[in-house]
């Protein structure tokens, strides 16, 4: 049995409990996987219960037995945020096991162990029951990152980053150019359009908010990374 923590601080470990938050309308469920610190998502539509995997990233096992657990018809929809391998050595276990379809960025696409079902692409649409996260592109960690935006019944935005966005910074990049290319997008795609209250849930360790990171822009291209 997976435990399950409804005191939501955004915080998990390897091995810890997984962290449920309640916003209007739906859902969050995350979890942390293995060796890297990889957080997965479970995202759900509190009026029909459909749901959502971001990033079956590793630990397949824990992963299925979550879904198992806390869904009632398992998922929709499987996304994979950026093809990077700790983001999705548990999706062709967890695919075969809960037989939903995988989807993202085609660009990303290629070393990914299960062919997406669905290329996702800037301002596309993914549907959880009566929910629509929106899909933004963000170039420069690689090609085809994606981050998708849940906005809740409240009117609140929730980020799912990937590695584009962390507490402290934007993602790592390693060709000339592509930080650039990354801070620019996620300065005009996520900082410029979305408020201070915006909740941002990575790939990676904490949660934070705009709001949090918004003063310290100047200062990440400053430094350059």
């Amino acid at each position: 049995m997976i435990t399950i923590d409804t005191s939501y601080t955004g915080h998990v470990s390897p091995g810890s409990a997984a962290q449920r938050r309640e916003i209007p309308g739906a859902r969050v469920t995350k979890m942390s996987v293995g060796p890297m610190d990889n957080n997965t998502y479970l995202v759900q539509c509190a009026a029909t219960g459909a749901a959502l995997l971001i990033d079956a990233a590793n630990e397949a096992g824990r992963i299925i037995e979550l879904i198992e657990q806390e869904t009632t018809g398992g998922i929709g929809l499987i996304v994979t945020t950026h093809q990077h391998g700790d983001h999705w050595q548990a999706l062709e276990a967890v695919t075969a096991a809960t037989g939903a379809p995988t989807a993202a960025h085609s660009l990303d696409a290629d070393p990914l162990p299960v062919p997406p079902h669905r290329t996702l692409a800037e301002g596309d649409a993914v549907d959880v029951g009566e929910l629509t996260l929106e899909v933004i592109h963000l170039v420069g960690h690689t090609p085809g990152s994606v981050a998708l935006a849940l906005t809740d019944g409240a009117g609140r935005t929730h980020l799912f980053t990937g590695d584009c966005l962390f507490p402290g910074g934007i993602g790592k990049t390693w060709r000339p150019g592509d930080f650039t290319t990354l801070l620019d997008g996620v300065t005009t795609k996520l900082f410029d359009r979305y408020g201070d209250d915006t909740a941002v849930y990575p790939g990676h360790g904490d949660d934070t908010t705009l709001g949090a990171e918004r003063p310290q822009l100047a200062d990440w291209k400053g430094r350059g990374w």
